[in-house]
């Protein structure tokens, strides 16, 4: 989320993996919203769509000399549907990040759980990267991003992604290719 009264866009692309999003922070630490995901097996039996209303809480934030640490809470409700069975379900996605950067380094962890009636997709992903120099605020920085995500009931293997992120003062872009050879795009985007 942005800064109180911006509003966010976010993004996540692969084939087995797509979602956006956008909020409205309407505080500092708050920001409601709404989103879609969808999801597809590894072996590309199994889809799932989610069109969900969130919230996000920045629940605390440690601004140290030279870095900030931040715990985020998120949920969202909506309804999720399946190729493997009729009609719509309730679903509920509560979830936590954990995450640490400084101008140079950057690590985040982050669980999110999806459930509905007879489902359990439960999420998780950890980062961790390096920005290859200092910039000035109004300047273009790159890094490399590594991310290791897992989600049950979809996947039986960890997805890793080395991803090249390049960061300005309201958005950012990462690509990037998979260790299961699928290209992803991530974006971000503060109005």
């Amino acid at each position: 989320m942005g800064f109180k009264d911006s509003a966010m866009a976010m993004g996540d692309f692969s084939p087995n993996w797509r979602e956006s999003w956008v909020n409205y922070a309407l505080t500092a630490r708050d920001a409601v919203g709404a989103g879609g995901l969808y999801m597809r097996s590894d072996d590309k039996s199994k889809t799932r769509t989610l069109a969900e209303v969130n919230y996000t809480r920045l629940v605390t934030r440690w601004n140290l000399p030279h870095a900030q640490a931040n715990v985020w809470f998120f949920a969202g409700a909506g309804a999720i549907q399946g190729n493997d069975f009729s009609g719509s379900k309730l679903a509920w996605a509560p979830g936590l990040q954990v995450d640490y950067e400084t101008t140079r380094v950057y690590l985040a962890a982050t669980g999110r759980l999806y459930r509905a009636s007879g489902l359990n997709h439960d999420f998780a992903s950890v980062r961790a990267g390096f920005s290859f120099y200092e910039v000035d605020y109004d300047e273009i920085q790159p890094w490399f991003i590594v991310e290791a995500r897992r989600m049950r009931g979809l996947s039986d293997k960890t997805e890793v992604t080395p991803m090249l992120r390049l960061i300005h003062n309201r958005y950012f872009v990462e690509l990037g290719v998979s260790n299961s050879k699928q290209a992803r795009a991530n974006f971000m985007y503060i109005f």
